[in-house]
């Protein structure tokens, strides 16, 4: 008869395993009676108290999905799986974090591998976005909420203990902690695997860098690398609109990314509407003023959204979006008045860079952001990265451990990416491989031409990433490429090209543009 029990005792940690009772192999339960907090063993958590634990069966389980964790949109239908519930606390901390654990039903169904989901903005997890998935492919799954509610966008119930007091142990756990006990919770018996974006992709890194031991393998996709500045640097476009007292309408901005995207296309050889050579991009938005519906005003927002956040003496501070990345997710204007375009308080990006600046920065509820100045945001830059780049900044280059572990790492990012510039994980990448010319061996990052943040866009997905990374761990053939799909467009047609490792790039070598096949990677776009 095959059980669900806890197991397996390292130290003073636990893993919850799933293990065969006759043979002492790893398995999942055969049936929905071994489904039930009765059926489990109370696990321990060095560190850590464990509040309670329970268990439910869910069958025929069936949702959709949208375009994330390395797939396109998709339903899934006829799931089972046991749901494993598991709330605990750090003595000390005041904090009660809670795990889910979906796990197949039957052993069958089970690939033996285990999958850590990540989470977006504050969130810590994506929960049924995320799992779902998971387990549709085999994997058992874990998700944490890291001691929070999961709001994307509002981190105003938990970010203060009190006025001017960060909740410290809240966001360590944020941070780091719960994503470490996440995994010790859910330990495997064969191979662990993470996968995220954004802060899913930070997720990953940091646990890279900080338990190099906990995955075999990890997809860390447009990473909030330097947390501690982009959700800084976010602010820019908005302040320079704020300074010069004026908010261009949305349809100002498109015409500007239309105009680039027209002028930058073919430096790669291909003009299909994206901008895969955006280093050698020397569009100037100035150019437009005076065309009908083009001002300085949007020229001037444009330029500091492609030229990312300076000083007051002009000193650089963090990088900037891609010329055909669309403006109006960092400089999102509403168009309600006619002729009078205003500052779109509500946006949810801009209320990630609003929260993060009125609490974490400033640490008073009542902070005015529309009020900064120049000087102001200056000062707001350096607290914000000499307070907390140690603590959510996963920007560390030393990946000795990680490398000693022998799991493998990939990384992607699209390079029409809206909100987090992809700039900042090349650069990233760059160090790692200055550091350790040899980092190719585990791992290895990918640019997604004309993607958008996570997904969308009109440029390419590397849906085939986790299979890549499976390969790639358990069998050893290092991902040469990526393929890239593009999404349909308006007449159904999707085009694919390979996503090449950094600093390759896919040179077109003729034929058909919408298939793969046309690309070569090589070092310029020069055939």
């Amino acid at each position: 008869m095959k059980l669900l029990n806890i197991v397996s005792w390292i130290g003073c940690r636990y893993t919850l395993s799933l293990i065969s009772s006759v043979a002492g192999t790893a398995t999942v339960p055969a049936n929905n009676t071994t489904c039930s907090s009765d059926a489990i063993p109370f696990p321990s958590l060095f560190g850590a108290e464990i509040l309670s634990l329970s268990a439910s069966p869910f069958t025929n389980f069936s949702t959709s999905l949208p375009q994330a964790d390395q797939h396109f949109a998709l339903n899934i239908t006829g799931l089972d799986f046991c749901n494993v519930s598991v709330q605990y606390t750090h003595p000390g901390w005041n904090d009660r974090i809670n795990v889910q654990l979906w796990l197949p039903l039957s052993s069958s169904q089970w690939n033996e591998r285990f999958m850590g989901t990540g989470g977006a903005a504050y969130a810590s997890e994506l929960g049924v976005l995320s799992l779902p998935y998971a387990v549709s492919l085999g994997y058992s799954a874990v998700a944490t909420d890291g001691g929070h509610p999961s709001v994307y966008f509002d981190p105003s119930s938990w970010a203060l203990s009190s006025p001017g007091n960060v909740n410290w142990f809240l966001l360590q756990d944020f941070a780091a902690v719960a994503l470490d006990d996440a995994a010790t919770i859910g330990s495997p018996p064969r191979h662990s695997y993470w996968n995220g974006c954004s802060e899913g992709g930070r997720q990953g890194l940091m646990m890279a860098q900080r338990y190099p031991t906990q995955y075999d393998g990890i997809i860390a996709a447009a990473p909030a690398i330097n947390w501690e500045k982009v959700l800084v640097a976010g602010y820019w476009p908005q302040l320079v609109m704020n300074q010069l007292g004026v908010y261009p309408s949305e349809c100002e901005f498109e015409a500007i990314t239309a105009a680039a995207i027209a002028a930058c296309d073919g430096l790669d050889g291909v003009e299909d509407g994206i901008i895969a050579a955006p280093g050698l991009c020397q569009f100037d938005p100035y150019t437009l003023v005076g065309q009908p519906f083009n001002h300085a005003e949007a020229a001037a927002v444009a330029l500091a959204a492609w030229t990312g956040s300076r000083s007051v003496s002009g000193e650089f501070q963090w990088y900037g979006l891609n010329q055909d990345a669309p403006l109006n997710v960092l400089a999102p204007t509403s168009c309600i008045l006619p002729g009078r375009p205003c500052p779109s308080d509500f946006a949810p990006f801009y209320q990630l860079f609003n929260t993060w600046l009125t609490y974490f920065v400033a640490k008073n509820p009542v902070f005015n952001v529309t009020n900064v100045t120049y000087r102001d945001y200056d000062t707001l830059f350096r607290q914000s990265t000499n307070q907390y780049a140690s603590i959510l900044g996963t920007a560390d280059a030393d990946l000795t451990d990680f490398r000693a572990s022998g799991a493998k790492l990939i990384a992607w990012h699209a390079l029409a990416d809206p909100l987090l510039p992809a700039n900042g994980t090349i650069e990233y990448y760059e160090r790692v491989l200055e550091r350790d010319p040899r980092a190719t061996d585990y791992f290895r990052f990918f640019a997604a031409p004309g993607g958008g943040h996570c997904g969308g866009g009109v440029g390419y997905y590397p849906h085939s990433g986790l299979q890549a990374l499976v390969d790639w761990v358990e069998s050893g053939i290092a991902p040469e490429t990526l393929l890239g799909r593009t999404l349909p467009d308006d007449e159904g047609k999707i085009r694919e090209a390979p996503l090449c490792p950094y600093p390759l790039v896919a040179a077109y070598q003729g034929g058909d543009v919408d298939v793969a096949g046309s690309f070569w990677c090589q070092e310029s776009f020069l055939r």
